[in-house]
């Protein structure tokens, strides 16, 4: 089996903390390792499971290399979308490579997305092994979620017949979208509704075939885009154009809903998407009065809250059923029943052109990160942390003069045609125009204080000329 993590998704229901250019699936949620990284690691120890394929933004290449390095044994192949277009798109691709590395004919792929979690890892070995035999069958296969509520914020799948007694999994009646709560009740109440849990299994070209029967221009669109993709280090461009004319359906719409070959079986694994920040209060370890507490935070008198600090001392009194989200730049203060709501807050902040929906304060780079500390007309201040033996590319701007001040480790500059080394407390200055590379040649972390001035200080203002990372 071939696991195929989708890892496309914004998680604009996480807001502030999952942004564009840094979405849930590569933050630590729940323990140390970030939600990417805990799917990859429950695949490891299912036997027989090959190296996974990973389809995510072009953006986010570097987040998805350097996660996976630390927990995958063997190396993921990296399919990197120019845009998002949904899943189905994104599995097709998937199989495509699947069938071209050959080291099976018509591999079994495990279609799943980066970021979910799931607690009962015996029980979802279990039936990720039912999934494989029936799978093997010719069958279609998704999951389908024992619901424990009327969830108003999930699609669900009716249950058809059963396929046999040897197996739980049923054929498929059909997918219907998010109900009201009047009728997620009576789903609940039948017995015959679960969860969409948007995870499948099935051959390679079980699924392409599919695509040529109910969506074949998908299938054309990605056969452009994979075919015609380049090969740059860990990564597979896909062909842009082909890619953006490609329709942006999800395997449900594309597929499921149309083939008669689809099963369902039942999952009941402590699953949770995560979408919204009461699912990580009801999911996390909770104190004496019911708070789940990240950070540096002070509650008191207060119950069955959220209360997460990524900086700064955050101290709540007398809250109930409360969240509070205060990242670098951000505070998001919400009622834990209209959580959901956060993703109109992101629209009308999207339509407003704020920033704060695409970056964070703290900017994470393959070669370390930069965090914005103060800004007003004609300058801003930057603390910039170099990774050891890491280096940002050699560059110039014009509308903009730096100047570096190091605070730790040892810093290798190059200013036109000079290279030094700084070490602490030294510092030195980079004129408009010059070119400049900042490089840290030690073992430690090297952080930097830089402070631009000039009549332009917007990040498009960088002319690189030579970069390890290929931007």
């Amino acid at each position: 089996m071939i696991p195929v993590i989708l890892s496309g998704g914004s998680g604009t229901r996480l807001w502030p903390v999952s942004r564009k250019t840094h979405p849930k699936q590569f933050w630590p949620l729940l323990s140390e390792d970030s939600m990417l990284q805990e799917t990859s690691n429950r695949l490891n120890s299912y036997t027989g499971a090959k190296a996974p394929i990973v389809v995510c933004n072009e953006e986010h290449r570097f987040f998805v290399a350097h996660q996976l390095q630390s927990c995958s044994p063997d190396n993921p192949a990296i399919i990197l979308e120019p845009v998002g277009r949904n899943t189905a798109p994104a599995a097709a691709v998937a199989a495509l490579h699947a069938l071209k590395q050959g080291t099976e004919e018509d591999p079994v792929l495990l279609v799943l997305p980066a970021d979910h979690v799931i607690k009962d890892l015996a029980a979802f070995h279990a039936a990720l092994s039912e999934a494989e035999q029936l799978a093997q069958q010719g069958h279609l296969v998704t999951f389908g979620i024992v619901p424990g509520a009327p969830e108003t914020g999930y699609g669900y799948i009716q249950s058809g017949d059963k396929l046999s007694a040897t197996f739980p999994a049923m054929k498929i009646s059909r997918f219907v979208e998010k109900p009201d709560r009047d009728t997620a009740e009576e789903y609940l109440a039948s017995g015959d509704y679960f969860w969409n849990s948007g995870m499948f299994v099935f051959r390679a070209t079980r699924y392409l075939d599919a695509l040529a029967q109910f969506a074949p221009g998908i299938l054309e669109a990605s056969k452009q885009a994979y075919e015609q993709a380049e090969t740059d280090a860990d990564f597979i461009r896909l062909e842009k154009q082909a890619f953006i004319d490609c329709s942006s359906d999800s395997i449900d719409y594309a597929v499921m809903e149309h083939t008669d070959n689809g099963v369902v079986i039942p999952l009941n694994v402590g699953w949770n998407d995560v979408g919204s920040w009461s699912a990580l209060w009801e999911i996390g370890d909770k104190d004496d009065d019911g708070n789940v507490i990240t950070g540096d935070v002070l509650a008191q008198d207060s119950r069955n809250c959220y209360l997460r600090s990524d900086s700064r001392l955050l101290a709540t009194v007398g809250l109930e059923d409360i969240m509070v989200v205060d990242t670098h730049d951000v505070v998001l203060v919400a009622h834990r029943d209209q959580v959901q709501k956060v993703k109109e807050l992101v629209n009308q902040l999207s339509g407003e052109q704020r920033k704060e929906i695409d970056i964070h304060a703290l900017v994470h780079r393959p070669w370390g990160s930069y965090q914005g500390i103060d800004r007003a007309e004609r300058y801003q201040v930057k603390r910039i942390t170099v990774a050891p033996g890491a280096q940002l590319s050699l560059q110039m701007h014009h509308h903009r003069a730096e100047h570096w001040v190091v605070v730790k480790g040892t810093a290798k500059v190059t200013c036109g045609d000079r290279t030094f080394l700084l070490s602490e407390n030294q510092s030195t200055f980079i004129p408009i125009g010059q070119q400049h590379r900042l490089e840290n040649p030690g073992k430690i972390p090297l952080d930097i204080i830089e402070v631009q001035s000039g009549a332009y200080l917007g990040e498009d203002d960088i002319e690189r000329l030579e970069d390890l990372y290929g931007r």
